[in-house]
């Protein structure tokens, strides 16, 4: 059977998207972690901050660079694979796509190569300073990236005439009302992948050799960011599923697997959803529970999947109810570990290497859980637009490109190995530098 045109492009689209926001949520977390390094490292030179700085400030470069690498196929594809999408929403994407590219340079041009290669011809002040610029610059450029994503979802400040979008107020267009919990999400994103990294890593270490003092700070640094990521991230989730009822009611109910508009809205914690014949088969729930993350229509009653018009499409129903649950129980599971390894610490000290092997085996195979939980976030919310680009007034199927599907098709497999050799790039410099250490950097003719 060939797969259409729309569902490669779709894929393609996806994976670009997936590969990116990956790492620019994991570069701007970790950012913001090296401004804290480099801060306690000015108060204490040659310290164990000093040492884990200069650690992950490598891993940063690359991830950095990873990101920003990322983001040329994804500006490619909207010519290649949305040829329509610019000339119908050009005057709002444009302008947003502008702000995002000269944010990264002018942050690349001026501040990245002090931050990198100038720390012995600067004050430790202006150093930290750069530092500080880096990660409030790739911030912005975050920023600009949710504002074009959160208002695909609510496109306010806007109105269609002869099928292109023009804007009438841009404040509405930046300020949409899904901007703060898409930033909150992706910001607790980048930071639950960065903890659970770090976790992960120095457990890995920690099998290998007793750990020295600054990966032992590390370890704590990234347990911290794992509990204060899983508190934001479920209230980020709590006014993202509220706005989704309102706005994507239908995709609310898939969520939920709430069928029978009149039934009892109870959560389902784990379970299979039905078909609308066929009723959930419910593993763990709880009566009732469900009623707050649930759209109501014109009568002040629960929107189900039942109330649907025969001639209205269904959003991904199985997609979105099992991307939650999987949120669910990777959420619980860290949630747990955090805390088991708060409770060793407390009884057997910071030294990681005398906890049991199980636990340390755990964190290490675990290490990608948080970015994976991250992508499953991003995806659920992406997925809840369902046919649309732009929610009620672009629909991806009038915007797709006129390729064949095997041309399409081709151009995912090179996208795919790209990836693939990018991220085993990225793995492997990480587990070099974790095996080995770093080396470091300076620029012919400075001294040290």
């Amino acid at each position: 059977m060939e797969i259409s045109p729309l569902s490669l492009a779709r894929t393609q689209f996806a994976l670009s998207l997936n590969f990116h926001v990956l790492f620019a949520a994991f570069a701007m977390a970790l950012a913001w972690v090296l401004c804290l390094f480099k801060y306690q490292s000015n108060l204490r030179p040659d310290s164990a901050w000093t040492a884990a700085y200069r650690f992950w400030v490598r891993i940063f470069a690359l991830s950095f660079f990873v990101a920003l690498a990322s983001a040329l196929p994804v500006l490619v594809e909207f010519g290649v694979l949305w040829p329509a999408l610019m000339e119908r929403a050009g005057n709002v994407a444009g302008p947003i796509i502008a702000c995002g590219i000269t944010t990264v340079f002018v942050t690349k041009s001026v501040f990245f190569g002090v931050m990198l290669f100038g720390q012995r011809r600067v004050s430790p002040s202006a150093h930290l300073a750069s530092v500080f610029m880096v990660a409030l610059g790739l911030t912005a450029t975050v920023f600009w990236e949710v504002v074009l994503q959160s208002w695909s979802h609510v496109p306010s400040g806007t109105v269609l005439v002869e099928g292109r979008l023009r804007v009438q107020d841009w404040i509405e267009v930046i300020m949409n009302s899904a901007l703060i919990w898409c930033m909150l999400l992706y910001v607790t994103g980048g930071i639950l992948t960065l903890g659970v990294l770090m976790q992960g890593l120095t457990a890995w270490q920690a099998r290998r050799r007793p750990l020295e003092e600054n990966e032992r700070l590390v370890y704590r640094v990234g347990l911290y960011l794992t509990f204060v990521a899983i508190a934001l991230q479920l209230f980020a989730l709590d006014g993202s599923l509220r706005l989704m009822a309102r706005i994507h009611p239908l995709a609310a109910a898939s969520i939920m697997g709430y069928w029978d508009g009149h039934a009892s809205p109870d959560m389902i914690w784990l379970g299979v959803p039905g078909d609308g014949e066929q009723a959930n088969r419910v593993l763990i729930g709880t009566e009732g529970l469900a009623a707050r993350w649930l759209g109501l229509d014109d009568d002040s009653k629960r929107i189900g999947l039942d109330m649907v018009a025969e001639s209205t499409d269904l959003p991904a129903v199985n997609t979105l109810f099992y991307l939650a649950r999987l949120i669910f129980v990777g959420t619980l599971f860290l949630l747990m570990m955090s805390i088991l390894t708060v409770y060793m610490m407390w009884r057997r000290g910071e030294q990681a290497e005398k906890y049991p092997g199980w636990i340390l085996r755990t964190q290490i195979w675990t290490a990608g859980l948080g970015a994976f939980i991250w992508l499953c976030v991003w995806n659920l919310m992406q997925t809840s637009q369902h046919a649309y680009f732009v929610s009620g007034m672009l629909l991806t199927g009038d915007l797709v490109t006129n390729a064949s599907s095997y041309a399409i098709g081709a151009g995912l497999v090179v996208i795919g190995l790209l990836y693939l050799v990018l991220f085993s790039g990225f793995m492997q410099m990480l587990l070099h530098a974790a095996r080995f250490g770093v080396v470091p950097v300076r620029k012919p003719g400075v001294k040290g």
